[in-house]
């Protein structure tokens, strides 16, 4: 059996609704009469045994890190240890109100500051705002901050530097704060032309955004020079994090030239990220633009900790509360649980196991820049394509291997492009399976392309029109016969 939960109503006598705990009336007068419901939603009637089936049903639908390799580059899929579950769900923090009074949230606020302190000296930044909900939403934090900085030394810049390897959300997050974004060529060895970069640097320019190891899994080696060039222009130099898993306990972005941060804990530092989040985009900046950070900002004063509100150059709060605190304590669970020492070798891991991949594949699939890469590379599907099939249809039968299919068409600058990340938490076993899946389907493009062109085979949806899902979402249930009802 099936099917949506509405669909499976029944007029059943075993279920029932829990009791609010308060009259009914006295709920309802707390509300604006204008957001109440004229009738009750059309909720399906359904046993404690339907509901358990059909979520546990749902559940082993689902492909995620706990059962299979899960290589999606620029995703970070590491393992997140269960410990750190435990450590979130510690009643002390998990029950806590953000309304709690400052006098009896001190081990709350405990975390927070240490928090911030951790991620300072990971990246050489001198203060940390743990506001941001996540990558995109850090990167308007820092873009905000760049802006406001800008305008206390009375300058009018409008335009904003980013390679044209970088993420998507880059220039998205530019244009939403205003800004005209001018693209950097990626040269031949797959960093970014310097020569293109500093015939754009001028006095319009607020920043270059960068991501370092790049989207193509490429250190920039030219860092230092590409900084001090931005810093001679005015402009600023951004870090976007998406990549840091690489670096830690090796290099700090603060120490590159790098003066705004934004991390993703949900990425580099274990904090599950399937299914949309919750993540934490904590941002980072260098003593220039701290008086520039979101308000209010942790401070600690004698033996406490206290919220800071006086702070005339903010740009304000950026949401409600004080960040994603269940992301938040379990990435300083996992930064206290590994230290300097283990942060450092999950980075030599993440990128021993990258480069055993690439070797491993490079005589099947093209590897568009060779030598060494940091934690994940970029290979193309191009030969394969020539042959009739594509990267998607490639990763569409991966799903058949039991493996999920790594990042494609992304950086869109590698024809047919295949991004994959190992992490540091995968076995060699695991990545010889991924081998011996690839090259399999490699036999397969000679020998019965038509299996490859129809997959997947074994999964509970095959191919869908992709397209019409995203542009066209149908979300919404209605029964039949109600085309203009809803729930």
């Amino acid at each position: 059996m099936s099917g949506l939960l509405f669909e499976r109503h029944s007029l059943n006598e075993a279920s029932w609704l829990p009791d609010l705990g308060e009259p009914e009336e006295k709920t309802l007068a707390l509300l604006p009469k204008d957001v109440l419901r004229q009738k009750g939603p059309e909720l399906p009637s359904l046993s404690e045994l339907d509901v358990v089936r059909h979520f546990t049903r749902l559940s082993q639908k689902n492909f995620c890190v706990d059962v299979n390799f899960y290589p999606l580059g620029s995703c970070t899929m590491k393992y997140n240890p269960k410990a750190l579950d435990a450590i979130a769900a510690i009643d002390s923090f998990s029950l806590i109100h953000p309304y709690q009074e400052e006098e009896d949230a001190q081990g709350a606020l405990k975390v927070l500051y240490e928090m911030q302190s951790f991620l300072s000296e990971i990246t050489g930044m001198d203060d940390f705002t743990l506001e941001p909900a996540a990558g995109a939403h850090g990167e308007l934090c820092g873009l905000l901050m760049i802006g406001a900085y800008h305008r206390s030394k009375k300058q009018k810049r409008t335009k904003v530097l980013i390679p044209d390897s970088a993420h998507g959300t880059n220039p998205a997050s530019a244009a939403l704060c205003g800004y005209e974004v001018a693209q950097i060529r990626t040269d031949a060895k797959g960093h970014v032309d310097v020569a293109d970069l500093k015939s754009k640097l001028d006095g319009s320019v607020a920043c270059l955004m960068m991501t370092n190891p790049n989207t193509l899994g490429l250190f920039e080696e030219e860092i230092l020079g590409i900084a001090r060039s931005a810093h001679e222009a005015g402009a600023l130099v951004y870090y976007d994090g998406a990549n840091m898993n690489a670096l830690l306990g090796i290099c700090r972005p603060g120490d590159m030239g790098f003066d705004v941060v934004h991390l993703n804990l949900h990425k580099t530092f274990a904090v599950p990220h399937g299914s949309g989040g919750p993540g934490s985009g904590p941002v980072g900046v260098k003593k220039e633009l701290v008086p520039f950070l979101p308000s209010p900002r942790l401070v600690k004063k004698g033996d406490g900790y206290r919220w800071e509100k006086n702070l005339p150059c903010s740009i304000g709060k950026l949401r409600a509360y004080y960040g994603n605190f269940g992301a938040i304590i379990r990435s300083y669970g996992y930064i206290k649980a590994l230290g300097g020492e283990g942060l450092r070798a999950a980075a030599e891991h993440a990128i021993l196991n990258a480069n055993y991949l690439k070797a491993r594949l490079k005589d099947s699939f093209e590897v568009p820049y060779d030598g060494l890469c940091m934690h994940e590379f970029v290979m193309s599907a191009a030969r394969q394509k020539k042959k009739g099939v594509r990267a998607i249809d490639i990763a569409k039968r991966l799903l058949d291997f039991g493996i999920h299919a790594p990042t494609v068409y992304f950086p869109l600058i590698v024809e047919e492009a295949m991004m994959i990340e190992p992490t540091e938490t995968e076995s060699k076993e695991t990545l010889d399976e991924f081998v011996r899946a690839l090259e399999a389907i490699d036999r397969e493009i000679e020998e019965d392309p038509e299996k490859v062109l129809g997959a997947p085979h074994t999964t509970p949806v095959s191919r869908i029109d992709e397209v019409t899902a995203a542009r066209q979402p149908n979300l919404r249930y209605r029964p039949e016969g109600k085309a203009g009802a809803g729930l």
